[in-house]
């Protein structure tokens, strides 16, 4: 046996004595049919043939049944391990295993989807609210019990109706009299000062936070309550005009001393008041109609969406603060009244300089408003650099700590530059050194050991400061927060924002039952709350009697609970050594404020989580046009 091809390609096996035979025999037929003559030569021998080209000659002749013959059978087995696809040949166990897996993929995957669409779809539920948002809810709800006038039918507050009807009758410049606005606290008396510092908060609030408001259904509520109480302002002065000689200061109230029938000496629902309601007016004011303007401008930038009253509003503001600004005129609105002085006293009026001109610059970006909020001669009278403790306390009325927050905003945000740089670093300065002063670290105030802190040195009513402090700590943190630092510092220590957090989560916590009376200071919010607010609505029983001026003293004296609760109302407080006495007869305990509630809300609102997390950056700059720094003057020339 030899291999048949020696030149290459494929091996044949063949036998070289057959295919010679082969050969020979088909010679000798195929020459037996010619002339026999040739049979010496066709008879040779074989050996002299090449039997390698014998070979290659026969395979050329083969047709493919004779190869199958010499190549054997098909090996069937190897080629059915592959499939031909077209494009290409693949495994067919592969196949089988790529088919498998696919099908696999379809009921563990495919099927489940395909039903889960097929299914009718819900919403899916949003976020439960946190604590800060629930109480939020109840907090608004306050300054519906509190509304004076007619009273629209969606109030929510089913036992309040119309009042007040007649206020302000007497003012024959004034069509239709000064109904409306606020009550301010358990007594029926409309002080238009922290009146107006309320909307301010609020307004202010809503700027920061409306996606807030809007993601807890509260926005409309808001702008409602807003526009309720700069509806009124409006009508305490000629708002149509440009220049104004007065202000209506105040609805009602009393003089201490007398027997009268006032607002202080009758026991009745603000409903059933059938003693005289005197106005009070001033002709100079320049804290009053600081505030005003505020409260004014920064409601123009919540209804900028509604321009012809956003417009009315600016005006309004224009208005006030010129009046606020007349020389000559310099002096508290509460001076010499006796019907203010006693209650709402203000202490100054520096302080509502720089606040209210911080607001119409925000409200019209007139640079004139931002040049007198950053003259030297307002922190210089208001002693506002002086690091007096009190300075950094917000209340209706030191607006400083809030004026000088709301400027560094500018700062942090804008960076105007010169001309405006340098006081405005140092409003800044004093913003976080104000921060610092209400760490329990820095011992600046005294703190009672259920863990709040005395920020008016341990005198009644404590809460509504308490509030405020939480708000500005919670909006400072998150200005620095959208700013990208970190923290601030305090002298050598580094304050986290999380640190300044805690602060502000601590005290509205304390606010809303974390503390040694296991008690919400805050009507309606949680199972411990007060049930014996000093409030005039609420504890007189909606029993259709009008109880008279000194009839309804019994049911201030009554040692029962109100007849209702006014939710939301956040009371004045426990003592220094964190005792509270639920008892409607002292006001220093149960009785809630005005400016205190708005304090709450707007506190409320900078800590919930569950509707969002930050403040808007850009609302407040709205009206503001692109600052363009200007160059700072050329130094003096060196003289010899």
């Amino acid at each position: 046996m030899h291999g048949g091809n020696h030149w290459g390609g494929s091996l044949e096996i063949v036998n070289s004595n057959s295919i010679a035979e082969g050969f020979a025999d088909s010679n000798h037929n195929r020459s037996n049919n010619n002339n026999n003559n040739n049979n010496h030569s066709s008879s040779s021998s074989t050996d002299d043939w090449d039997r390698a080209a014998l070979h290659s000659q026969r395979f050329h002749h083969l047709d493919e049944t004779q190869q199958s013959w010499l190549l054997g059978p098909k090996e069937t087995n190897k080629k059915n391990r592959y499939v031909d696809l077209g494009c290409i040949v693949v495994s067919r166990k592969a196949l089988k295993w790529t088919v498998a897996s696919f099908l696999i993929a379809f009921l563990v995957i495919g099927l489940p989807v395909i039903i889960a669409k097929s299914l009718p779809k819900h919403k899916s539920a949003p976020p439960s609210p946190d604590d800060y948002t629930l109480a939020l809810h109840k907090a608004l709800l306050f300054f519906n019990a509190q509304k004076s006038g007619k009273l629209p039918k969606n109030n929510g507050i089913p036992w309040r109706g119309n009042s007040g009807l007649s206020d302000g009758n007497s003012t024959t410049d004034v069509k239709g009299g000064l109904v409306g606005g606020y009550y301010d606290a358990g007594d029926n008396t409309k002080f238009h000062f922290p009146m107006s510092f309320a909307m301010t908060m609020l307004s202010w609030s809503l700027i920061e936070y409306n996606h807030k408001y809007q993601s807890i259904g509260e926005y409309d509520h808001m702008r409602d309550l807003i526009k309720w109480g700069t509806d009124y302002l409006l009508l305490t002065f000629n708002s149509s005009a440009t220049k104004i000689d007065k202000i209506y200061a105040q609805v009602g109230g009393s003089q201490n001393g007398t027997s009268e029938p006032n607002d202080h000496n009758c026991w009745q629902r603000p409903e059933d008041m059938d003693y005289p309601r005197p106005v009070q007016t001033i002709n100079a004011g320049p804290d009053l109609a600081g505030e005003m303007a505020a409260a004014l401008a920064a409601a123009s930038i919540v209804f900028q969406d509604n321009t012809a009253y956003s417009r009315k509003l600016v005006k309004g503001a224009k208005t006030v603060f010129d009046f606020a600004r007349e020389g000559g005129k310099r002096r508290p609105y509460c001076r010499g009244n006796p019907f203010i002085e006693p209650y709402y006293n203000s202490s100054g009026y520096f302080d509502e300089y720089m606040w209210g001109a911080a607001w119409l610059y925000y409200a019209t970006g007139n640079v004139s408003y931002l040049s007198l909020a950053t003259n030297s001669g307002l922190p210089k009278n208001s002693k506002a650099f002086y690091r007096i403790p009190e300075k950094g306390v917000l209340s209706w009325d030191n607006k400083l700590p809030a004026a000088m927050l709301l400027l560094t905003r500018f700062r942090i945000f804008l960076s105007p530059g010169y001309p405006y740089e340098d006081m405005l670093r140092m409003y800044h300065n004093t913003t976080s050194l104000t921060m610092c002063s209400y760490l329990e670290q820095f011992h600046v105030f005294n703190w009672t050991r259920g863990g709040m802190v005395q920020l008016n040195q341990g005198k009644p009513q404590p809460l509504q400061y308490v509030a405020n402090a939480a708000f500005l700590a919670s909006l400072y943190v998150d200005y620095l927060n959208a700013s990208g630092a970190p923290g601030f510092t305090c002298g050598p220590n580094f304050i986290t924002l999380a640190k300044l957090r805690s602060f502000a989560t601590s005290q509205i916590g304390y606010i809303l039952g974390k503390n040694p009376m296991k008690m919400s200071y805050v009507v309606g919010y949680g199972k411990k709350f007060p049930r014996h607010v000093h409030h005039r609505g609420a504890s007189i029983p909606s029993d259709g009697k009008k109880y008279s001026c000194k009839g309804g003293w019994k049911w201030s004296n009554n040692p029962k609970p109100n007849p209702h609760n006014i939710t939301g109302a956040m009371v004045a407080g426990p003592d220094r050594f964190d005792k509270f006495h639920d008892v409607r007869t002292n006001h220093n305990y149960t009785e809630p404020t005005l400016a205190g509630n708005a304090g709450l809300v707007a506190a409320l609102a900078s800590l919930t989580t569950s509707a969002g997390i930050g403040i808007d950056k850009n609302t407040m700059f709205s009206a503001i046009p692109p600052l363009y720094p200007q160059s700072p003057p050329p130094p003096p020339q060196w003289k010899p």
